[in-house]
């Protein structure tokens, strides 16, 4: 493998986010079956999103564009929380496993706003 690393990879954001996804496909997993192209699908998407969206925003010249994609990720961050209260009502997760979940949500939140605070500092003259 290449020692090469991109921008994106050297993010802790983006390291943190990558975790979330792999935790959401194993959590996922135990959804019921017939979920696989409802909600288990949806949370994935949600999931990945988080992360395709900040590897999108390193790639823009812009820090207004980069600010841009930061924003859109965290909305995916929050719809991911959403998708896991549905997912505790439905009983397919449990109110520990939400709040270690919601933990690592809210670190990512802090650090995508961190990192948007920063793209759009550097926008300024």
């Amino acid at each position: 493998m290449n020692d090469y690393l991109y921008g994106f990879e050297k993010l802790v954001v983006w390291q943190k986010a990558r975790a979330l996804v792999s935790k959401t496909y194993l959590i996922t997993k135990d959804f019921p079956v017939e979920e696989k192209f409802g909600l288990t699908n949806q949370v994935r998407r949600a999931a990945t999103s988080i992360t395709a969206n900040i590897v999108e925003g390193t790639t823009r010249s812009s820090p207004k564009e980069q600010a841009y994609y930061s924003q859109v990720s965290y909305g995916s961050l929050m719809e991911l929380l959403n998708h896991f209260y549905i997912a505790l009502d439905l009983g397919y997760i449990t109110n520990k496993r939400l709040l270690e979940l919601k933990s690592d949500i809210s670190e990512i939140s802090k650090r995508l706003s961190t990192l948007r605070k920063t793209q759009l500092n550097r926008h300024k003259p």
